[in-house]
């Protein structure tokens, strides 16, 4: 599935089994199921972006799905959207221990980012339930984007639930799809929601870009829940 960059895939799980759990960002329990759970559980999410999409990666964390996304299409522009300094520095040696050019670290919650970045998609894993995580990411879409959430056997059951908030923030479409057929078992559980027309919003002021992607606002930088 990594193709050329299966190399870059194999030193990014030698990364997280390292610096990853001694900086809290994955469980030790985890280590032994890095491919299986992780890697190629974000990686086939490939399969739903369009080539040469712009992807916003929600809650990042230690980089999933946003890098594996990244290693499997080098044609995408990734950024990934991460609160917490600690998990941003990760984040940046990361991106550039792997070479990764055409992917960038934000630091800041997505509700700062409203107004300045219209993304083709978005995508989150194990963030928040599906009517928090869509008033996170679905006002970060242009029109006709999707937000792609990576979510367990109770999918169908929170996309049912969450339908009248979905509609109240502008969601033409959604449904839960199943995507790895022949790499992973069990499938990845995607849910996937369509945004329709976006009306144009002012671009808020005061963030400042520093020389690694990354941005920077006076005072204290909030923290989710």
């Amino acid at each position: 599935m990594f193709g050329a960059n299966l190399g870059l895939a194999v030193r990014y799980a030698d990364i997280l089994a390292d610096a990853g759990v001694r900086r809290g960002l994955i469980g030790p329990r985890e280590v032994e199921r890095l491919w299986e759970r992780h890697l190629l559980n974000c990686g086939v999410l490939a399969e739903l972006v369009p080539e040469g999409a712009v992807v916003h990666d929600v809650g990042s964390g230690g980089g999933l799905p946003g890098i594996p996304l990244a290693l499997v299409r080098p044609d995408l522009h990734i950024t990934l959207v991460e609160p917490l300094l600690r998990r941003t520095t990760f984040l940046d040696e990361v991106v550039r221990e792997l070479g990764l050019g055409h992917v960038t670290v934000l630091r800041g919650r997505a509700e700062e980012v409203r107004g300045e970045i219209r993304s083709d998609v978005v995508t989150a894993r194990a963030v928040a339930p599906l009517s928090k995580l869509a008033g996170w990411g679905l006002p970060l879409l242009r029109s006709g984007g999707e937000m792609l959430a990576l979510k367990g056997d109770s999918a169908a059951a929170e996309l049912q639930e969450s339908e009248a908030d979905l509609r109240k923030l502008g969601a033409v479409e959604w449904d839960v799809v199943q995507v790895g057929e022949g790499i992973v078992d069990p499938l990845t559980t995607v849910v996937r929601v369509r945004i329709g027309e976006v009306q144009p919003q002012p671009t808020r002021g005061g963030r400042k870009s520093t020389r690694n992607g990354r941005t920077a606002r006076g005072g204290r930088s909030g923290r989710r829940g």
